[in-house]
């Protein structure tokens, strides 16, 4: 399956590799962790290529540095078993909504997403080609993911399962990108706005008597923005009774902050069941400063008010060097973070980071 990040890369990265940080030099890692309550985490795509001496030694690294558990973008049973062994968690991490597998869009285009425009995802996808998005409110799609799902938890080395685009497309993309798509998003416009499918519109008719087509501005209308919140809501709650039954956790990545996510891409997990969130705090996507990554953990923290844990996801090419690095971390775990998740270049650097970070909120933490 394509990358996760692969829009992000080609709009906001043009030229640079995501697994490569600004040159810094590389800090050599100390020989034990720090002894903390932090559970840490990474998201990467295991590559076939990598030996078994390699794993353990990377694994053990990550170890060391306090990262506990991995989301793994696809399935390698060799990945997954050398995680474990070296003591880390090892989740399979699956894209939700977004889903362009050729079988399926050939099988079923009506399946997908309705824009406000009248443009199918299975036809005329936004922003970029992989941009494929099913619609939430149709039984046979939350049918399918329930058994998409089911297929890797039923896996012995697969320890609990990642939600990842669990939401609407972006009606609004970060501020970033607005330059590379010669887009200016200040308001919800047709093209990008999700779904007016046949069901969408029958469903939110049903529940509230009102056909969204007689509309005049239906992006302003409360009622059809919530429709959609527990629209997606619904499916999360899905997936979530088939984790249970596997007895196996489920989390998620998600936007960064509930009110980025409720405006962005229709997103409501505050009001999830899930066993833990992992914002995207890609500061540098909403063009804010490092500091920015601790006021975006703090929202999240004071909404989820203890219902599950946050752990701030933080993309390293955003960072200009490892103390910058150390600075997110520490911002993210003074204000209520359980810990982090690292996209980009785990480099001894980061993880050094990491690390150092932990290890001074913890004693700042102690007195």
């Amino acid at each position: 399956m394509t990358s996760r990040r692969r829009f992000v890369k080609n709009s906001l990265l043009t030229g640079l590799s995501a697994s490569v940080l600004p040159a810094v030099a590389q800090v050599a890692l100390p020989a034990a962790a720090p002894k903390t309550g932090w559970k840490h985490w990474v998201w990467i795509n295991p590559d076939q290529k990598d030996t078994a001496q390699q794993l353990a030694e990377r694994y053990r690294k990550y170890y060391e540095a306090g990262i506990r558990g991995i989301f793994f973008e696809q399935d390698s049973e060799k990945h997954f078993r050398a995680a474990k062994a070296q003591k880390l968690e090892a989740h399979r991490w699956i894209w939700t909504m977004n889903r362009g597998e050729k079988t399926l869009l050939q099988a079923h285009p009506e399946w997908y997403a309705v824009s406000r425009k009248g443009d199918s995802c299975a036809t005329n996808p936004p922003y970029v080609n992989y941009y494929r998005w099913l619609c939430p409110s149709r039984e046979e799609v939350k049918k399918y993911l329930e058994q998409d799902y089911a297929a890797a938890l039923k896996k012995d080395y697969i320890d609990g399962i990642h939600l990842d685009y669990v939401r609407f497309c972006d009606v609004i993309l970060p501020v970033n990108l607005w330059d590379k798509y010669k887009i200016v998003q200040t308001s919800e416009l047709p093209e990008y706005d999700f779904c007016y499918c046949p069901v969408c519109k029958a469903a939110y008719k049903a529940e509230h008597g009102i056909d969204i087509d007689t509309v005049q501005y239906p992006e302003a209308s409360p009622s059809w923005r919530i429709f959609r919140y527990q629209r997606v809501n619904e499916v999360v709650r899905r997936l979530t009774a088939v984790a249970k039954s596997y007895k196996k956790p489920i989390t998620a990545a998600v936007f960064p902050t509930p009110d980025i996510a409720h405006r962005n891409v229709k997103q409501d997990w505050v009001n999830w069941n899930i066993s833990a969130v992992c914002p995207m705090i890609y500061h540098g996507f909403y063009k804010e400063n490092v500091a920015w990554i601790g006021q975006a953990v703090a929202e999240g923290v004071k909404a989820l008010n203890g219902k599950f844990p946050l752990y701030a996801g933080l993309f390293l090419p955003d960072f200009k060097n490892d103390t910058e690095v150390q600075q997110g971390i520490e911002n993210a775990l003074n204000n209520g973070a359980a810990g982090v998740s690292l996209f980009g270049d785990v480099s001894d650097g980061a993880l050094a980071a990491l690390k150092a970070a932990s290890a001074k909120v913890q004693n700042k933490a102690a007195g």
